[in-house]
């Protein structure tokens, strides 16, 4: 298969004053992640690093090229701490903090070396069958889907549940909600009712019975984010969303759980 190529790499859209969100359009849609610039007045963050499959700093000089941006990630998940190893601030849960220095060698662009437990989680869920390559476009001219690697880099800060991220016109409230990932976190913006949900919910598929995952655990954070004064949701993947549609994906699953016992 010849795949063209893609510049750039990256999509970028403001969505809010002083939030920007990051996409990399050319990604299969299991693995596009949404990444959140948060600007402050004494500090930036980033919410979550993509893929890596292309360099991320330097695609936006204007939002990550000084070292203002601090690197927050909701967890480890390859689409989520792809591009980690280019921040110098890299903060996340201690749970997490291993996978970030260590991802291991299991991160692939072919989906016939995807680990066939992970490709029958995906069906269950509901996504659609995985393509041969999961880009459609290459980020440069001879690059290679099958050499694909995840770079680890250590956490240089650890975070957890209730510490506050302290932008200096804006605060961000740490909140651990394990389910996807033992260790995933989301950040509550209580003065705007942002949050900022990573993978503990989105308005698609949701991956609940993989490695690493809990049902027991999606509850506890569900009841906690459902009592939440939440205005909108920007999720680490799919669009954003209110608090009515929160309420359904919540209660939803909910629902789909009891039926499971």
């Amino acid at each position: 298969m010849t795949l063209p190529v893609a510049s750039p790499w990256y999509s970028r859209e403001d969505v809010s004053p002083g939030v920007t969100m990051i996409s990399e359009p050319h990604v299969d849609v299991l693995l596009r992640a949404n990444l959140w610039h948060v600007r402050g007045r004494d500090h930036d963050i980033l919410i979550d690093a993509g893929n890596g499959i292309a360099p991320l700093r330097a695609a936006f000089p204007d939002l990550l090229g000084d070292e203002r941006t601090i690197l927050v990630l909701t967890h480890t998940h390859v689409d989520h701490m792809g591009a980690a190893h280019e921040f110098a601030e890299r903060w996340v849960h201690p749970i997490e903090a291993d996978t970030l220095a260590d991802p291991g060698r299991g991160a692939s662009l072919l989906a016939e070396t995807l680990d066939p437990a992970l490709r029958e989680m995906f069906v269950r869920a509901g996504y659609p069958p995985l393509p041969p390559v999961l880009i459609d476009a290459l980020p440069s001219a001879g690059y290679d889907p099958a050499a694909y690697r995840l770079q680890g880099a250590p956490a240089t800060r650890t975070l957890n549940d209730g510490e506050v991220i302290d932008l200096g016109d804006r605060q961000l409230e740490v909140m651990l909600v394990p389910g996807h990932s033992p260790g995933s976190i989301a950040l509550w913006d209580a003065a705007s009712g942002m949050l900022f949900a990573g993978d503990v919910v989105y308005d698609g598929p949701l991956l609940y019975d993989g490695r690493g995952m809990s049902i027991e655990d999606y509850r506890a954070s569900f009841t906690r984010l459902r009592a939440l004064p939440i205005e909108v949701v920007h999720a680490g993947h799919d669009p954003s969303f209110g608090r009515r549609r929160l309420h359904e994906i919540v209660d939803d699953y909910m629902a789909r759980w009891d039926r499971l016992t």
